[in-house]
């Protein structure tokens, strides 16, 4: 998958981070904060795919944190809680919470680039995470789990390898299948996936962050798959 994105380097003191962003912005796509109650990331079949290729980047960029800013999408009519904005980094980058705001004044003059994320590999190291967590999901090591943090209105997914692999297998599920969910074809959100087996338990209970597919309006556009594709009608000029 060929992913387009812009380039920063902003500085935070001594430390310059690698900083990139999705081009053009997820517009349809919205995530709330799984911290306060529940998180739902929701959004269409675009923002979800382009989703799962960031995860995939991310996976094998351990040196590059991932900005996907969605404060600004266009309100969906089922995302409760508050909006915030998305940032995956590897767990040894360092990257603290508390510094983001000094990061974020410094994206700016970004550089136009091209990425690309290998869906076989991606596929591997996310069905062997998958494969142990079945075996042994309440006693993972915290290094198979992504931790979350909410700061500046700002989710903060800090993982690894794997775990970011797997984390793009469910949002590529929610991408292909989502389309298929009942009344999708009328505009409602239709449940698809979750990062919930992904974050860390607290004393059973862990936070919840789960996907749901939602079309964009005008709903004339979309086709749910295996159905033929809506034919315009004619306009009166037309022969």
């Amino acid at each position: 998958m060929r992913l387009r994105v812009e380039e920063f380097r902003p500085r935070a003191g001594r430390y310059a981070f690698r900083v990139l962003q999705p081009r053009p912005a997820l517009r349809h796509t919205t995530l709330s904060d799984p911290m306060r109650d529940w998180g739902y990331l929701v959004g269409d079949h675009d923002g979800l795919a382009r989703l799962a290729g960031l995860f995939s980047f991310a996976a094998y960029s351990p040196h590059t944190v991932v900005h996907v800013p969605l404060r600004q999408s266009v309100p969906r009519d089922y995302a409760p809680g508050v909006p915030v904005d998305l940032v995956l980094a590897h767990q040894p980058l360092g990257l603290r919470p508390s510094v983001w705001p000094a990061l974020r004044r410094g994206l700016t003059h970004g550089v136009p680039r091209t990425v690309r994320t290998d869906e076989r590999r991606t596929a591997r190291h996310g069905s062997a995470w998958e494969e142990r967590w079945e075996r042994r999901w309440d006693r993972l090591p915290r290094a198979d789990r992504i931790r979350p943090a909410v700061h500046a209105r700002t989710l903060f997914l800090s993982g690894a390898r794997d775990t970011f692999a797997a984390a793009s297998l469910q949002l590529a599920w929610a991408a292909g299948f989502g389309p298929r969910g009942k009344r999708a074809d009328k505009g409602y959100d239709v449940l698809s996936a979750s990062l919930t087996t992904l974050l860390p338990l607290s004393r059973g209970r862990g936070t919840e962050l789960d996907i749901g597919f939602q079309a964009y309006p005008p709903l004339a556009h979309f086709t749910p798959p295996g159905r033929p594709a809506r034919r315009r009608r004619p306009t009166a000029a037309s022969p």
